[in-house]
Order: structure tokens, then sequence, then C-alpha cells
């Protein structure tokens, strides 16, 4: 044991800097559009051909550009919550529970950075929360003595656009397709697009849609790893930005600026696909501490 209390190789960690690390990237994640989004709306901007759709990118893009300089949320749906937390094995959180924690600097970001409170205390009976708590967290033990902090808002005007579907294994590829350019041609404009669109595949139903969300964590100009996959990705979107629902819906090339498949085993049985719809305020921040 050392001076700190901690055995050897493990890393005593106070969840206070998980709260204060949650807090800030609360305030951040809505206020600074990440990289590759922008990357993608300058390309698309400059494939529209028509000034209607043309003009409506240049307006994303002066938007976010106002958030930047004046430290303003991009969206005025500041999102849910989702909180991914990737906990090393070597790691000893101390001082507190870990979800107090995390709720904490939740409340923090939300009260301190003057961002909407959006979450009702019951799905049925309503009543805001009041401090957009409770966070969504999914929590992740990995190698390692560090932890890895996700806080993507979600706002809630895509994720009702979102659809699961459990496949028969008969549906094969084609049923996959069918469905993934279904749900996004019912959002039509609704997920105010461009939207960014995350697709999982296999697994149990609650795992399917995990890997949908998580899909949208990764940049929009990325590939899949495994080249089938990458194909995939690549015929999908191009078959959704051929439907013309366009910026905000009103027509044009850009209805999606990216789409992303993650993948898991499944069952003999089974094709579980879900597919995460975003809008182009997909907001994401990591931190490692």
């Amino acid at each position: 044991m050392d001076n700190n209390g901690s055995m050897d190789g493990i890393r005593n960690i106070e969840v206070r800097e998980i709260t204060d690390c949650i807090a800030r990237l609360c305030v951040e994640a809505n206020e600074s559009l990440p990289e590759d989004v922008r990357r993608a709306l300058d390309r698309y901007r400059d494939m529209e051909r028509e000034d209607l759709p043309r003009g409506i990118l240049e307006k994303i893009i002066e938007n976010y550009h106002i958030a930047d300089d004046e430290h303003v949320p991009i969206c005025q749906d500041t999102g849910m919550a989702v909180i991914f937390l990737e906990i090393g094995q070597d790691v000893h959180l101390t001082g507190g529970d870990l979800h107090d924690a995390v709720n904490e600097g939740v409340r923090r970001g939300y009260v301190d950075g003057y961002l909407r409170k959006s979450v009702v205390a019951d799905p049925i009976r309503r009543g805001n929360t009041g401090d957009n708590t409770p966070a969504m967290v999914t929590t992740e033990i990995v190698p390692g003595d560090h932890v890895r902090i996700t806080v993507a808002p979600k706002g809630f005007g895509s994720e009702n656009m979102s659809a699961i579907r459990m496949l028969k294994p008969s549906q094969g590829l084609e049923g996959v397709k069918d469905f993934i350019i279904d749900a996004v041609r019912a959002a039509g404009p609704n997920p105010c697009p461009p939207m960014i669109v995350g697709v999982g595949m296999g697994g149990t139903f609650d795992k399917a849609a995990l890997l949908a969300k998580k899909a949208l964590l990764r940049p929009v100009d990325s590939s899949n790893p495994d080249p089938y996959y990458a194909e995939l990705e690549k015929e999908l979107l191009e078959r959704i930005n051929e439907l013309d629902i366009g910026p905000q819906g009103l027509g044009g090339v850009t209805t999606a600026l990216g789409l992303n498949v993650e993948t898991l085993p499944t069952h003999i049985a089974g094709l579980p696909v879900a597919v995460n719809i975003s809008c182009h305020v997909t907001r994401h921040g990591t931190e490692v501490i």
C-alpha cells in the first residue's frame, strides 16, 4: 500500500472529479459542435446545387459560429444528458456514490450553465425535475486505471424518430437496408435534417439500441473497420441522400451528413436492428481522468 492508501496497481479517483468533469462537459458539448460535423456541413454546403438548401446550410454554419463566439447553446433543445463511463478495472472510486456524482455534475452543468431543463420525473405524469437530472448512464469496465467520460446531450426531436426492429434472419441484408431507409424516410423533416444516423445491428433488443446510440459518437467521416460494413455505410448514406428530404426537410442532396454502423454477435434466430437518429447538432464531449 502506498502513501495515498492505494494498493499496488490500484488508482484512487474521487467521484468529485467525475462531477466536475461532467459539469464542464455538459456546457462545452452544448456550445461547441464537433469538428467532424463542421467539416461535413462545409462539404455538403458546397455540394448543394440549389440556393434554398445551400442557404439553409450556410445559416446552420453561421449558427454554430455564433454559439462559439458568444458561448451560447447551438440549439434551444439542450438535450437529455446521456453519459458513457468507461471505468478502468484498476480504478477505485472514492468519496461517494458514482451515480449521485454523475447526476450532481449534470445538475451543476445545466443550472449553472443556464441550459434548458428538459427532463420530466415520470413518463406519464410528467413534472419537470428542474435540473435536467437524472442522466441516462451507461458504464463499462475496461482495462487500465483511468475513467473515460463522454457526455452526449440528446435532443428529442430526433430521438423521437428513432426505431428498432427485430428482423428475422431470413430477411437478410435487404431487409436491414429497407428498414433503415424506411426509418429515415418516415422521419422526414421532424429531426431537423441534415441528420446523422446511428445503426446498431446484432446482440439483443437492448444491446442493438445501445449500439445505435454509441454509433453516433463515431466521427461522421470515419468508416467501420470491417470493409463489408464500411461499404454498407457508404451505400446507405448515398441512398438516404437521394430521398430529397434535404436540409430542414425542404429538399436537397443533404438529408444526412453521415451514417455509422456498429455490430455485435447475435442469436441464430435473431437479427435485431436499431436506428438512432440525430440532428446535425450531434453533440458530445469526452475527457479522460
